[in-house]
């Protein structure tokens, strides 16, 4: 049974574009419910938050955790959750795990990466009616080397592949990370389920970027990613003043003061 959450994005397929952005905490999803489609609790919450080189140390409990957080601040939005690495191995481990983050944090689907031999987990998650979102192309849990996917016909046909065992084994959509334009829009017009790209093109059905990055906040700006605003800077100039408000006993005031 699809939830309508799930319909919905499934009805934007060809008709209108999917927004798609990252949050970790409830006051950043309180805010992005109001715009996005989908919100994703991605493990990218490794560099983001922990100060972490890649995304391996993150742990479900890490993952959870943040997820029972952001759901608070989320009434429309799709919750989609990333699978830690490590935490669906094999079909019974991913089953299990799955089920605990679905029962744990009330979220809509979760998200696994794809290694290109993973189709049966998927399936398997979907058979036992959890919702799955794939991942393909640059797939941070299973490469080191950051790098464009798809840029040449025998990489662009083993993506294709990919992206339609993906389809088959039953999930609903699929996350496209730095695949080639031409790629990008083949495997979106094969595909009868949406496509959320990430530094793959316009021709996705959908578009996420990790929304400290989006806002100035992170420091990782890749070309596919476009800095909407400056907040580091304007976070500066904020704590600044309150700073040398104390220091010249300018803060608290009467106002301020019980």
């Amino acid at each position: 049974m699809i939830n309508n959450k799930i319909k919905k994005i499934l009805n934007k397929k060809n008709k209108s574009k999917i927004v798609s952005l990252t949050a970790y905490s409830k006051n950043i999803a309180n805010i992005l419910d109001k715009h996005c489609d989908i919100i994703l609790v991605g493990d990218s919450m490794a560099n983001v938050l922990y100060g972490l080189k890649n995304t391996h140390e993150i742990t479900l409990k890490n993952i959870i955790q943040h997820t029972i957080s952001v759901k608070k601040g989320i009434k429309n939005s799709l919750l989609v959750v990333d699978m830690p690495k490590g935490s669906y191995k094999n079909k019974k481990l991913a089953k299990k795990n799955a089920k605990k983050i679905m029962k744990l944090t009330g979220c809509d689907a979760v998200k696994i990466e794809s290694n290109k031999k993973n189709y049966n987990i998927v399936d398997e998650l979907v058979s036992s009616n959890i919702p799955v979102m794939g991942h393909i192309g640059y797939t941070p849990q299973f490469k080191n080397i950051f790098k464009i996917e798809g840029n040449t016909r025998k990489k662009a046909k083993a993506l294709i592949n990919d992206a339609l065992n993906i389809e088959r084994s039953g999930a609903f959509s699929i996350v496209l990370e730095c695949i080639s334009s031409q790629t990008s829009k083949i495997i979106t017009k094969n595909l009868k389920i949406p496509t959320i790209g990430i530094g793959s093109s316009a021709f996705c059905d959908g578009q996420i970027l990790v929304t400290d990055d989006m806002l100035g906040l992170s420091g990782f700006y890749p070309k596919f990613v476009k800095k909407y605003t400056n907040l580091k800077k304007i976070i500066n100039k904020t704590v600044e003043k309150f700073s040398k408000e104390v220091r010249n006993e300018r803060f608290p005031t009467k106002k301020n003061s019980f």
